[in-house]
């Protein structure tokens, strides 16, 4: 697994990332990042993800117990434990709220129509969450059930959560939902997508395989 000190060093990047996109506002969103089998680094409640030091950084066990950090870990922190028990092979885990995403979130659509090669062989379908409330352990077992088949999912009225080997792998996860959310919304704007149609889907799905791209990207 990754040092702390490079976790912590990633760490802040993504965090700078998510909020140089915009894919966080203000305090928004959380980040987690697995550094070995029973702690994990947290992102602190109540600081920005563009502006963190490493000393703001919290470490908790999986039991969600602060092992190092002044200060409180995410209020979220239950939703990212519960992915982390239930995918072993997760090391990283993000929530954002990145805007065309999220307005499909806000919506009640999932990101499920076969359309953009690129997003069937890197990412897969984005399923739908139903809502539950934030911070509680009802949002943890809402996200699970798609999780068991799906490296990233929609969270109704809450945003997007990803997951990954590693935080990067994690943020590239975000970045390709927002980009096909983008696109989702301009196609519509001309009438609607036009699905590719399953023999193609099945010829893509195939690409992934020969391409070895690890994960769990169905497209159902």
């Amino acid at each position: 697994m990754i040092s702390e000190e490079q976790a912590k060093k990633d760490f802040i990047e993504v965090g700078r990332r998510l909020y140089m996109k915009g894919f966080v506002a203000a305090n928004d969103g959380n980040i987690t990042v697995r550094i070995c089998d029973n702690e994990i680094l947290c992102t602190p409640t109540g600081v920005s993800k563009g502006f963190m030091e490493p000393e703001m950084i919290v470490k908790v066990d999986l039991h969600g117990n602060k092992v190092a950090g002044e200060l409180e870990p995410s209020s979220e922190l239950k939703m990212h434990l519960g992915v982390y028990r239930h995918r072993p092979d997760t090391h990283a885990v993000l929530h954002a709220h990145p805007p065309a995403a999220t307005a499909f979130a806000a919506a009640g659509k999932p990101l499920d129509k076969p359309v953009l090669p690129e997003v069937i062989i890197t990412l897969g379908a984005v399923p739908l969450a139903k809502y539950t409330t934030p911070s509680t352990d009802e949002i943890s077992a809402s996200v699970k059930h798609y999780l068991s088949n799906h490296d990233a999912v929609l969270m109704e009225n809450h945003g997007a959560l990803t997951v990954g080997p590693d935080l990067f792998n994690a943020l590239l996860k975000m970045e390709i939902i927002e980009h096909f959310a983008q696109m989702s919304i301009y196609a519509r704007l001309l009438g609607g997508e036009q699905e590719l149609p399953p023999r193609e889907v099945e010829k893509l799905l195939q690409i992934r395989k020969d391409m070895g791209i690890s994960g769990r990207h169905p497209w159902v």
